[in-house]
């Protein structure tokens, strides 16, 4: 006979362990919430930063420990209960209640929703075979470099910069690397064609066979993976396949209660959701940005994840501010450094300012003639100095601002 567990009842849940949620729970304790606290998490690991895992993790450089949030100790002493290995299946707006997949049930006051996203699956025969991957957790990541020791060839699924990572860190690890991209060149949804056409070349002169406009049909091998086969026939070889071809937001339950959401859920200036009991932030959170022209959109970062946790926060606490913070994100491979600022949503001029020959410049951004954006490689002074000029939303000719001897400060 079956029974039901005991509802858990908390002041306030977050939903997601990730940058987001983890930061929410800091802020709260940190700004004087004395209420009670949980941090679902669907991963049985303490909160961890994600970007590593295509990086640093993958590469050996950075253990584990080192890239947790706060250690367990910090959790216990703030009183933060942690549930992790538990993931939402659904909600009841009205009751405040929530279930979890296996069963358990809660209770909140204001939840906080902040599961961040899944990554997109291929839809092709064969993606379920073992030595197919994505970089998403540490259980994934843990698996690949345990079969790498034993892999010659590997494919990596998708030119955006996960891929671009896991790439470089693969050929770190001298393996034969063909990188597969759907569009015309790698970078395509984040960055102007200068951007792409660098990395590129960076990549090929690094030994990573590119194959640019190229469908996947099929993933091939009986139960290990043995190769990617093409849309047009090309069979690449493969031990390990690799897929990055970016995330869907994590929020079928929101969906299913009825709240507002298309391309994630959608939030108002204070992260809050159409019920106002529930806020959303991070990766899953839709909403207005003023950096991308009042679009209303997702931003996949680390530093959206920790701005709108505050955000939502302060909104919680009774201090409301909108959200108007300033996006930035960044990318190593290599030795190359691309640090973004901003958001070129909706571009129509880019400005090369310095050589890509000499490894060290930025694309600018603009928007009707106002700077919106920029990407700087191994540029970091371009970086810092021309955060003012997105701030300021500037006009200023493009001749002067591809003038490498004039600092970006000096233009405002």
């Amino acid at each position: 006979m079956g029974y039901a567990l005991p509802m858990r009842n908390y002041d306030i849940i977050i939903v997601g362990a990730g940058h987001g949620g983890a930061q929410a729970a800091i802020y709260l304790r940190q700004w004087g919430f004395t209420g009670s606290i949980a941090l679902i998490g669907d991963e049985p690991e303490l909160p961890y930063e994600r970007p590593p895992l295509s990086k640093d993790y993958l590469a050996g450089d950075k253990s584990f420990e080192r890239i947790l949030i706060r250690p367990a100790a910090f959790w216990q002493e703030r009183a933060i209960t942690l549930l992790p290995s538990t993931r939402i299946a659904a909600l009841d707006p009205a009751a405040k209640t929530m279930t979890s997949a296996d069963g358990q049930a809660f209770t909140y006051g204001t939840m906080i929703w902040a599961t961040g996203g899944t990554p997109k699956r291929l839809g092709c025969p064969g993606e379920g075979l073992a030595g197919v991957h994505v970089v998403r957790n540490r259980t994934e990541v843990d698996a690949m470099t345990a079969e790498l020791p034993s892999v010659r060839n590997v494919v990596v699924i998708g030119g955006g910069y996960i891929g671009l990572e896991a790439a470089a860190v693969l050929r770190k690890f001298g393996k034969a690397v063909t990188l597969v991209e759907a569009q015309n060149r790698v970078l395509s949804r984040v960055a102007g064609e200068p951007i792409s056409r660098f990395y590129e070349a960076e990549h090929r002169a690094q030994g990573v066979d590119i194959r640019l406009n190229s469908g996947v049909a099929a993933i091939e091998g009986e139960n290990w993976v043995t190769g990617v086969r093409l849309s047009d026939g090309i069979l690449l070889p493969a031990e390990i396949v690799i897929v990055g071809i970016g995330i869907d937001a994590a929020t079928a339950p929101l969906q299913a209660a009825g709240l507002a959401s298309a391309n994630g859920v959608d939030v108002d200036a204070f992260c809050r959701t159409s019920d106002p009991f529930i806020y959303a932030i991070g990766d899953c959170a839709a909403h207005e940005n003023a950096f991308a022209g009042g679009q209303r959109l997702r931003v996949e970062s680390v530093q959206n994840a920790h701005d709108q946790a505050s955000c939502a926060v302060k909104a919680i606490l009774g201090q409301p501010e909108p959200y108007r913070a300033m996006p930035w994100f960044w990318s190593n491979q290599y030795d190359l450094k691309l640090q973004t600022v901003g958001l070129s949503v909706g571009y129509d001029e880019t400005v090369l300012r310095g050589d890509p020959d000499s490894r060290s410049f930025s694309l600018i951004y603009l928007r009707q003639g106002r700077v919106v954006a920029l990407d700087c490689v191994n540029a970091t002074r371009d970086y810092v100095q021309g955060r003012k000029l997105v701030e300021a939303g500037a006009t200023i000719d493009p001749d002067r601002l591809a003038d490498t001897s004039m600092p970006l400060k000096e233009m405002l």
